[in-house]
Order: structure tokens, then sequence, then C-alpha cells
């Protein structure tokens, strides 16, 4: 028999660390290789975590809710025979002896990961409560000072009401704000303030009444919730807007959608032409392919275009078209309708949604004729397309100028004024718009 240890997988740039939602084996349970054995939440996507081997599950070192770092062994599966892995393949040729030795170096690394694990529920005696606290509560409790009795008042919004790590969290925010009950006069006098306080916070916050639905948010709603705000907090917010007609674009697409579904089984909308656009913009300037880091910089070499789509909850999330550049139309449409699709069914990998540098968000697809779209951190830019409206426009010929019906549309382009300037902005916006305008009318597939 062997132990192997899973251990939580590197999940994309940035991905440091996954909430564990759910367990899909308990202990005892037979694992086939490559069969789910875990649920896991990042601030980006839900996933499932595999076992490179099949076996028998014998230990689950963390619990649901549980933050997880990458690179953290989760679970200990015992195999028949032996077990290789990347640091430490055995040889053909090793005798038994260096096999039992490797083994029990194995099995104490594992204990030790364990006891690191459970280190911090010796401050306190956890055995009296009736619920559940992770290892990331008890560590954070231990270091914010505080006790068992005081721990056990915080409202969990958890499974079993355990309490979470944004519940711990939540708590120590609003008991940083608490400010004592009365504050001393210039002539040493103390006046109570607590009822002007307690009429403050009130104000603040949301009053309820008897008849009102009380909707938690969801877990993705919160973290992008969160997102938003520390985008808007860290970015110097900046929109220029320009209006383009579409017209050719548009007559161009009725002429050929038919003829693309029969060859190439794909729908051709009006997102792929759009997003080949931006793409070319963004090679012809290079600096809103970028992000900063500091007071550093960082220039991005590939134009990878992240596309928001919609989630079966409502919510949207960002999957990212690698080397946009390097597609031709029919390469954009496929992937394009793929993400989309395995969004809408919530099948996209961790990394579909990582290492994006520039945004597009279609506004349009509710109606909306413009926006203004905060800033996908740590990206600079991001690009709204307004909804495609038939307009009376002046048109200008050689002959004279005459008003006829057009097809046109808005974008809006919002960009970090600490590092893309307005005329940056407007020039990149405004060459977006002329690829869209001079688009070939006898453009072949």
């Amino acid at each position: 028999m062997a132990k192997f240890e899973l251990k939580l997988p590197q999940m994309g740039e940035s991905v440091a660390e996954a909430t564990i939602t759910g367990w899909l084996k308990e202990v005892g349970d037979t694992i086939e290789a490559d069969e789910p054995v875990i649920e896991i939440a990042t601030d980006k996507v839900d996933s499932e975590i595999p076992s490179e081997v099949e076996g028998k599950l014998v230990e689950k070192l963390f619990e649901v809710d549980d933050v997880v770092q990458v690179g953290q062994t989760i679970a200990i599966i015992e195999t028949e025979g032996e077990i290789s892995s990347d640091e430490d393949l055995f040889d053909d040729n090793d005798d038994d002896e260096d096999y039992v030795r490797d083994e029990e170096v194995s099995i104490n690394e594992v204990e030790a990961s364990v006891e690191q694990a459970k280190e911090v529920t010796s401050a306190s005696n956890f055995s009296d409560s009736s619920r559940f606290y992770s290892p990331l509560v008890r560590n954070i409790a231990k270091e914010e000072g505080i006790n068992f009795e005081e721990l056990e008042q915080i409202k969990g919004t958890g499974k079993d009401e355990r309490v979470t790590k944004n519940d711990i969290l939540d708590y120590l925010k609003n008991r940083s704000n608490k400010t004592a009950a009365s504050k001393p006069t210039s002539n040493g006098q103390r006046v109570e303030t607590s009822g002007l306080e307690s009429a403050v916070a009130k104000q603040d916050s949301a009053v309820r009444s008897g008849e009102d639905e009380i909707i938690e948010m969801t877990r993705m709603g919160k973290m992008i919730a969160h997102h938003m705000i520390e985008s808007v907090q860290k970015s110097a917010h900046v929109q220029s807007f320009i209006e383009v007609d579409v017209t050719n674009i548009w007559n161009w697409r009725n002429k050929h959608k038919e003829e693309f579904l029969k060859r190439e089984g794909e729908k051709l909308t009006f997102t792929p032409i759009f997003m080949e656009a931006v793409a070319k913009a963004i090679r012809d300037f290079p600096l809103i392919n970028i992000s900063l880091d500091g007071d550093n910089v960082i220039k991005k070499k590939n134009i990878n275009l992240g596309m928001a789509a919609a989630l079966p909850d409502g919510n949207l999330i960002v999957p990212v078209i690698k080397n946009a550049d390097r597609l031709n139309l029919v390469g954009m449409a496929k992937a394009v309708n793929d993400l989309a699709s395995r969004a809408k069914m919530n099948k996209l990998k961790p990394d579909e949604i990582q290492g994006g540098t520039y945004t597009v968000t279609n506004v349009g697809t509710f109606g909306s004729i413009m926006g203004t779209p905060i800033i996908n951190q740590p990206q600079v830019a991001i690009l709204a397309l307004g909804a495609i409206r038939k307009v009376p426009a002046v048109i200008e010929t050689p002959d004279g100028d005459f008003i006829g019906i057009r097809h046109k549309m808005i974008l809006s382009h919002s960009y970090d004024h600490r590092v893309v300037n307005g005329a940056l902005g407007g020039q990149f916006v405004q060459r977006v718009a002329q690829y869209l305008e001079d688009y070939d009318k006898d453009r072949e597939i």
C-alpha cells in the first residue's frame, strides 16, 4: 500500500487560494483515476479537483468553507502499489529498503502538515461548541484576540450556520468601527454619544420591514461586488465615447450568416467581428495592453481579450480569448461561441478566465445604447459595445449630402487615467471605430 497526497493544483495566474465548497467523496470511498473528489471555488470560477490515481480516500485534511492555499495537501488517498510524482519518481531498480524509507518520509510529511493545520485549535477549547470552526477562522480569531465566547456570538452564514472567513472579517470590520460610548469635550466633561452613533448607524444601514424579502447574495455575487469596489478605489476611471456607423457590417453579416452556419456549423454573430477590430487596434496602440504594478508599467506581449459572458444565475464572468490577434474571423467566431456556450453551462476551466489583458463587454445585449463599464483589474481599460440601432443620418457623397437610414452604435471606452491619458484613450477607440466603419463589404469568409 502507498499513500498519495491530493494537492490543490495551480489554477491560473494570480489565483493563490480556493474555498472548499463540497466533498464529492467521503473517507472510505473508492476513487477512480480522474474522478472528481472535491469541489472548490476561487474568486474567478467554480471547479472540481479530480484524483490523479486510483485508490481509497483515507483522510480529509480540510472541511467545507475552509480556504486552502495552492500546493497544500487536501486529502490522502491510499493506493495499491507505488506512487510516482513529479518531485520524486521511483526508479524501477530501487530496492525495498529505499521504497520503505521514501514511504515513511511521505507519511511523516503528511502527518506534519496535518499537525500544522490543526495547530490553531490549541489556543482555545472548541470542543464545547456545537458549531464547526475551520482552521482559518480559528487562526483569524487567535490573531485578532477574539476569545471563544465572542466567537460563539458571531452569526454564521455557512453550512449549518458555520462561521466563514467573510463572516469573521465582517465582524472585525464592524468591531473596529465601534467607538467609545462617550467622548471628552474641550472642558474635560464627557458627552454621551452612543445614541447619536446608533442613529447614524441606522441611517447608513438598510431598514427592513415585515413585508420585505431578504435575499442573501450568492458567493459569486459577493466576489464580483468586492472586485468592482476594489477597481473603482484603485483606478482613476475616465470614459470616451464615439458613434460608429456599422451599416457595412450589418449588411455583410446578413449576407453571409446562413452560408457560415452551413459551412462551419457555427453561428456568425457580431461579437467576433468586433473582437477582431479591437485586437487590430490594440496592435496599433500597444500601450492600451498593459497593467500597473506599483510604479511599474507592465507591457503585455500577448493580446488576450476578455469577453464578458452571462452565467446561469445572472452574474457575469469574463472568459479569455488567448492570442486573439492571431485568429482569423472563423477562429474568432468559434472561440467566442465556445466560451459563451460553456459559460452558460458553468463548464469553464480556471485557466480560461485567467490572463486577460483587455476586456470587451456587450451592454447592447440588454438594449443599452451605451454604458460606463468598470475596469477589470489588473487591466487598464475596457470597451462597452452599445446596441445597434437604425437611425437617420447625414450621408456625405461627391454629389452632395442627403439623409438616409444607417445602422449605428456607440462605443464606450473606460480607461485608467493614471497610465492612459485622454489622447491615447480617445485615439484607441477611434481606431476601433475606423476598422468597423471601413469594413470590406466584399470580404470573403
